[in-house]
């Protein structure tokens, strides 16, 4: 039987937050869902039992009492919020899993605002150097998580970081979701991953895919 795992996500009532607090709910695992909008998150909890009514969640407050008790912290923020939880959940995730699922797009869907070398995962492991900076669902569009196979081809969903453990961890959540889990490398191969998701942005809004499309490795 495979360990269950406690896993808090931070801005769970986003697009992709709840999206991702929805799929996990399908499986066996706690969730501990934190979002600013109340409304919005008694409706997530109210459709995660709908759809589960044995489904292990529950709402908390702030980001220390989502982050505390947790083996993996899910980030689902946008990159211009990660600086200011990470300073709160800082003292809490020591040697514990973070997962970076953020863009770092400008506004206008056309170059990055990371530096040239850098990612938002590697940011964030400067911020964070005691914890396992994970880097995943970033290349995944919030639709695919409720529908991952497109045109009968399982999405795939990317997966980086240093630590092999935390990384296997992340893939076998990945494979859970119904997403095809790949391996991509270590934490800097985030930089190549988050580049792909703008581009994949790019060709959504100039071929109208509807945002509901994503990246397939094929191979014999």
């Amino acid at each position: 039987m495979k360990t269950k795992l406690t896993i808090a996500i931070i801005g769970s009532t986003g697009n992709m937050g709840s999206a991702i607090a929805k799929s996990l709910a399908k499986g066996r695992n706690r969730l501990m869902l934190l979002g600013r909008d109340e409304t919005k998150l008694n409706t997530l909890y109210n459709d995660i039992h709908t759809q589960n009514n044995d489904a292990d969640v529950e709402m908390v407050g702030c980001p220390k009492d989502a982050s505390w008790e947790a083996d993996i912290v899910i980030l689902a923020v946008p990159y211009a919020a990660e600086a200011a939880v990470a300073e709160e959940i800082k003292p809490y995730v020591t040697q514990k899993i973070v997962v970076s699922i953020a863009n770092p797009m400008n506004d206008t869907f056309d170059s990055m605002v990371t530096p040239a070398d850098s990612s938002a995962a590697q940011e964030l492991q400067k911020l964070l150097p005691d914890a396992q900076v994970v880097k995943a669902f970033n290349t995944t569009y919030a639709a695919n998580f409720a529908e991952p196979v497109i045109g009968d081809k399982q999405a795939d969903a990317f997966v980086a970081g240093d630590d092999e453990l935390a990384v296997q961890t992340v893939a076998g959540l990945v494979e859970s979701m119904g997403l095809h889990p790949v391996v991509a490398g270590n934490l800097a191969t985030s930089h190549t991953l988050e580049h792909m998701q703008l581009l994949l942005i790019q060709l959504t809004v100039k071929n109208g895919y509807n945002w509901h499309a994503g990246w397939k490795i094929l191979h014999n």
